[in-house]
């Protein structure tokens, strides 16, 4: 046995127990070195805070998934502005091409020969073939036949991305803007609230939350710690209505024996996830968010959502409603 493998092996007990120490560490992803203050981790959007630098073109653009999350008006602008790029491109082409060769380009009718390209390849393109402007020689016509395959092309592709954006399951949660420390039996809690904004049906709804934190190790350094918080109730079977998660504030709670300072000074920020199951497309969907310090109102409670003789109704709008209370 040489002298490396003696010395491994002396250490080898300590290094166990540091071992097994990292390997019962919490921790959601972030690891231990994000230390800047005042930087979030979690939007409330639900996307991470977090920006990636270095990385190939084909990736930072990552086309699908921007066209499958952006907005139903981002996504209808980007599909205008590629058919009229392309359509002015092609009308561009056909004129460098010589526009005479094209049968029905001198009808008065239409206004100028750019235009009466730029019909022609939107015509063309979209395999509709009036009819009125045809090309009339090889050049041309090998143009618009080339047209025509893009277009063929490009609209399955349209297509394909339309059907994917309406069969997307996704979670239509709203989280109350503001979370709360209020009185709860003979203590206080956490709490915060949510709602399902749309008619369909979420079942087996489950919830977790990490408090996020810096503190001190022992040569004065800051780490990032994580420690599950344990609600009141994390799952129920259907969600009709709002949903009001609680923590309570006993001995085993981080947040025990914490002030406002302190949470602000520790850049405390709480970290949510949801998943449930869609009933309609039985699929399970799920979004995040997130609450710093400053969003945590002390000494508040909410507000009852609910009014109505005959039947039940939700008030949405008074999601994020709180009154004033004494804490425990």
């Amino acid at each position: 046995m040489n002298s490396s493998t003696r010395q491994l092996t002396n250490h080898t007990p300590q290094n166990s127990q540091l071992v097994e120490q990292e390997e019962k560490r919490p921790d959601l992803g972030f690891g231990t070195k994000l230390t800047d203050s005042k930087v979030r981790l979690v939007n409330q959007d639900g996307s991470f805070n977090l920006a990636r630098t270095n990385g190939s073109l084909w990736d930072r653009l990552n086309i699908y998934n921007r066209l499958i999350t952006m907005s139903w008006v981002q996504f209808f602008s980007w599909i205008l502005a590629a058919y009229l790029f392309t359509n002015t491109l092609f009308a561009g082409i056909y004129l460098l091409a010589d526009a005479s060769t094209l049968i029905g380009i001198a009808d008065e009718k239409l206004n100028g020969p750019f235009w009466k390209c730029f019909f022609f390849s939107s015509q063309t393109l979209t395999t509709v073939g009036y009819g009125h402007i045809s090309p009339n020689s090889f050049l041309t016509s090998s143009i618009a036949a080339f047209e025509s395959m893009i277009g063929l092309l490009a609209f399955a592709l349209a297509t394909g991305l339309l059907y994917g954006r309406f069969s997307r399951p996704v979670a239509h949660i709203r989280f109350s803007k503001q979370s709360v420390f209020a009185p709860y039996l003979d203590v206080n809690a956490w709490m915060f609230r949510i709602i399902n904004t749309r008619a369909n049906q979420l079942i087996n709804l489950e919830i977790t939350a990490t408090l996020s934190r810096l503190e001190p190790k022992g040569d004065g350094t800051l780490t990032r710690k994580y420690y599950a918080l344990n609600f009141e109730r994390n799952k129920v079977a259907f969600f009709p209505a709002n949903w009001t998660l609680v923590h309570p504030i006993t001995e085993k709670s981080p947040f025990y024996g914490r002030t406002p300072e302190e949470l602000e000074q520790s850049d405390t920020e709480i970290l949510i996830s949801f998943q449930a199951l869609d009933d309609t497309f039985v699929q399970s969907v799920h979004t995040r968010f997130s609450y710093r310090y400053d969003e945590i109102r002390w000494g508040h409670k909410f507000r009852p959502m609910f009014d109505g003789d005959q039947q039940t109704r939700l008030d949405l709008d008074k999601l994020d409603e709180t009154e004033e209370v004494d804490l425990n």
